[in-house]
């Protein structure tokens, strides 16, 4: 639904403080009547981070709408060191419509980043990699690591399966060694400047949207 179509409202701002005032106020009457609107919304207006067709709409309406659309790659990322970065992987994963997100290491991790984007999200917990990859054999998907490392091949000049987990390393460190054994394959971005490395949430973003490229239907959109 368009915000044009909506009253005004009083301006407000993401739920964690960042961006600028968005959203749309209070549905002018009428209300819709279909299960997927929530009267909270309706009645005090929509200001979540959420892109315009799901304004209004519930969380869990939400979500079983992107359940039908969800691309066929996964996102893993290790998290051993409560890596601010993470946040920044998953919500990269929600604007690319990731299958589901998956931690592995640590449980608890840094949300922050990811703008609530998490509640629309399909998220699994491994303990370990091991964990990761006895999952994704039992569902016949290929891991692909992504890290500069030498052995590595330019993910520019590689075709990434359709269906795969696509494992990310924390910033600093990068892919642990157990994580390098248990892929299938590891790709690295080209880089030309001075530094080492990208940041982990650039090198994340870069690596999803070669598979967009590849694979995503942009007439969909």
């Amino acid at each position: 639904m368009s915000s044009e179509t909506t009253a005004p409202a009083e301006p407000l701002q993401y739920d964690d403080g960042y961006g600028p005032e968005i959203g749309v106020g209070p549905h002018p009457e009428p209300w819709p009547e279909d299960g997927r609107y929530d009267p909270e919304l309706l009645a005090h207006g929509d200001r979540r981070n959420v892109v315009d067709r799901y304004r209004y709409w519930t969380r869990e309406a939400i979500v079983a709408d992107l359940d039908t659309r969800r691309h066929d790659f996964h996102v893993a990322v290790e998290n051993w060191s409560h890596d601010f970065n993470i946040g920044s992987v998953v919500r990269t994963a929600n604007a690319f419509l990731a299958k589901e997100i998956h931690i592995v290491g640590q449980r608890r991790w840094n949300r922050r980043g990811a703008m609530v984007t998490d509640r629309y999200q399909h998220v699994r917990h491994h303990p370990d990699t091991e964990a990761l990859t006895s999952w994704a054999a039992t569902e016949e998907l290929p891991i692909i690591g992504i890290d500069n490392l030498p052995g590595s091949v330019p993910l520019e000049t590689t075709v990434l399966p359709r269906r795969c987990v696509l494992l990310f390393g924390q910033e600093g460190p990068g892919l642990t060694e157990e994580a390098r054994r248990h892929a299938s394959r590891v790709c690295s971005i080209a880089q030309f400047g001075s530094t080492r490395s990208l940041n982990a949430g650039a090198a994340a973003a870069i690596a999803m949207h070669a598979w967009i490229s590849r694979h995503a239907r942009i007439e969909d959109l």
